[in-house]
């Protein structure tokens, strides 16, 4: 007679590299990169604002007034900034989640408005800067937690027949 058997195996999936290798604490290069995701996306806006108040309104339905706009020197630092931007961001979520990432690098509203007030001119209202300070508030919250999601080993059962010998 055969008698179904069922047998556990714990298989490891890991994502690369396995986590056994990647360190859990974040390193002063991981945060360098945090760092640069606030100075260059906040530098980057501010430059492109700077630009477009120079260059005027424009309109998607005129695109040669769209990339006229490109000639200004504002503006094209400022996409220099933001693609360092990009690149930096892209980098971070390679080593934390989406939700240490963002919170973490959300200080970059603080120094855009305080770029705005100061180097554009720009009022910046009290109902703004409570808003900046609840954000500021927010981000001493989940600053705290781990940068990385762990999760556990996945377990699989394999089910074989396996005769019974007497």
């Amino acid at each position: 007679p055969c008698r179904l058997q069922s047998r556990t195996r714990r298989l490891e999936v890991h994502s690369y590299p396995p986590q056994s290798l990647r360190k859990r604490n974040l390193t002063l290069r991981k945060y360098l990169v945090l760092l640069s995701i606030v100075v260059f996306g906040s530098v980057g806006d501010t430059l492109l604002a700077r630009g477009m108040k120079d260059v005027g309104a424009i309109d998607v339905h005129h695109l040669a007034r769209v990339f006229s706009a490109l000639a200004n020197p504002w503006i094209l630092f400022g996409i220099v900034c933001l693609l360092a931007f990009m690149s930096s961001y892209m980098t971070a979520l390679s080593f934390a989640d989406l939700t240490y990432v963002l919170p973490a690098t959300a200080i970059g509203y603080v120094i855009l408005a305080l770029l705005s007030r100061f180097w554009l001119h720009e009022h910046v209202s009290p109902q703004r800067w409570a808003g900046i300070a609840l954000i500021s508030l927010g981000v001493g919250l989940v600053a705290g937690g781990p940068s990385r999601t762990e999760h556990p080993p996945a377990v699989v059962a394999d089910a074989e027949a396996v005769p019974e010998r007497k």
